[in-house]
């Protein structure tokens, strides 16, 4: 497997290599600044992935520089009864031992973009990269639970659960959430206590993109 695109600026999107590990650890300290530590990837856990999974993990580089990224795994999932869990618990306390090799979902553990590098399209790309694996590996989709975001602005106005609801029904821009539902995801569901991050009430969205859908 072999997956590659050039985004404007020469931005390359294409596959992780373990010689991208320790850059990619600093990434996530960059992105994350608010996550607990066992709860970020660290650079031994991405080299892991990559004996795990390796078509399933995507980096965007600037030359050698990583400033963007996306950790993925196969897992079974049902849209009308979605299982509770957590963060660490769906991605095997960050070694990504949970993937089911025979699961008919790519389940989204991260998508992150250096601070420098946000509007240039990057997201979006890595998104189609994960596509572009959903189709090879003839999957039904994609499947993450995105970060609330937006809700810290929030949080002294309304519970978690009104905030999710406004901004599945429009009312409410999240700057994670939102972005991913123009992308094409569907909102299906809240899961709370998914993770330690105040910004985002610990709660996230579980979200589906059908594999058949354009990015």
């Amino acid at each position: 497997m072999f997956y590659e695109e050039i985004l404007k600026g020469g931005l390359l999107i294409t596959l992780m290599r373990a010689v991208h590990a320790e850059q990619l650890e600093q990434l996530q300290r960059k992105v994350f600044p608010a996550l607990a530590d066992d709860e970020l990837l660290h650079a031994e856990q991405y080299r892991k992935h990559l004996e795990i999974f390796p078509e399933g993990q995507f980096v965007a580089l600037n030359g050698e520089l990583v400033v963007g990224a996306t950790t993925t795994m196969r897992y079974h999932f049902n849209k009308r009864q979605p299982e509770q869990h957590t963060f660490k618990q769906v991605m095997g306390e960050g070694w990504l031992t949970t993937h089911e090799p025979d699961g008919k979902w790519l389940y989204g553990v991260d998508v992150s973009v250096h601070p420098d590098y946000r509007k240039k399209g990057i997201a979006k790309s890595l998104y189609r990269a994960r596509q572009y694996t959903c189709r090879l590996l003839k999957l039904k989709g994609q499947v993450t639970v995105g970060m609330l975001n937006g809700y810290e602005k929030f949080k002294d106005q309304m519970d978690v659960e009104a905030y999710f609801e406004k901004v599945k029904r429009g009312e409410l821009f999240d700057r994670t959430v939102s972005v991913q539902q123009k992308i094409g995801f569907e909102i299906i569901g809240l899961m709370k206590e998914y993770l330690h991050d105040p910004t985002c009430g610990n709660a996230g969205a579980v979200i589906a993109l059908d594999a058949k859908k354009e990015v």
